[in-house]
């Protein structure tokens, strides 16, 4: 496994949610470590360095090294709790992992050569239909991003996932189908102004030219 970026723990002696509260008062942030067949350990991590470590990016699909006094563990961050308010972390679930493991987490897709696409230079349109895919992949090589080339798509096309290159070990989590990432639109016709303009002013002159009928038949009523 490649290297990870390192959290340094404590253990918690004592869990619940009166333990949980003075643990954040104190500027720390409760959270467990499970799996792999051993039992859960409840530890905290310091919040202001784990809000650093979450500002970085791509939190949830990055596995770090948790140290805990002397020993170290492989985790995968699985669910984190949010405060409602200040968005402030107030609780973590890690997973534990080694290289081997395959496990899923949502990847991000990258788009390259936008400015060269044939179809966007012709004025079609990104549509993004998943900004993220769901992938299997091995704990040890968790791919940062799918990078998918426009260059040669035109005006209708659609991308599958089929057409992409994966990383090696990596596959989508859905299987049973060859799902659409994107598509390259029509352009929407807007009507212009000037069109509008004249629209409107024609739309004036019949008005006038009604009243006036309007005006000349009621005098000859009379």
């Amino acid at each position: 496994m490649s290297e990870n970026a390192v959290l340094i723990a404590e253990t918690r002696d004592r869990v619940g949610k009166g333990t949980s509260r003075a643990l954040r008062r104190d500027g720390r942030t409760p959270a467990v470590i499970y799996g792999d067949k051993k039992d859960p350990i409840s530890i905290s991590l310091e919040t202001k360095e784990l809000v650093k470590t979450i500002n970085h990016g791509a939190f949830l699909s990055s596995v770090f090294t948790v140290q805990v006094g002397s020993t170290k563990h492989n985790v995968l961050p699985r669910d984190m709790q949010l405060h409602p308010i200040n968005d402030m972390p107030v609780h973590v679930d890690f997973l534990r992992v080694s290289a081997k493991s395959q496990i899923a987490v949502m990847v991000a897709v990258r788009f390259l050569n936008e400015e060269e696409c044939v179809g966007l230079k012709r004025g079609g349109v990104l549509n993004v239909v998943r900004y993220e895919i769901e992938m299997m992949v091995p704990a040890g090589n968790i791919p940062e991003a799918i990078e998918i080339d426009l260059l040669n798509y035109d005006i209708g096309d659609s991308v599958h996932i089929s057409e992409v290159n994966l990383p090696d070990g990596a596959a989508p989590t859905i299987s049973d189908r060859d799902f659409t990432i994107a598509t390259i639109a029509s352009p929407t016709v807007e009507p212009d102004p000037e069109d509008e303009e004249a629209a409107e002013d024609e739309d004036g002159v019949e008005a006038e030219e009604g009243s006036e009928e309007a005006e000349a038949e009621e005098t000859e009523e009379e």
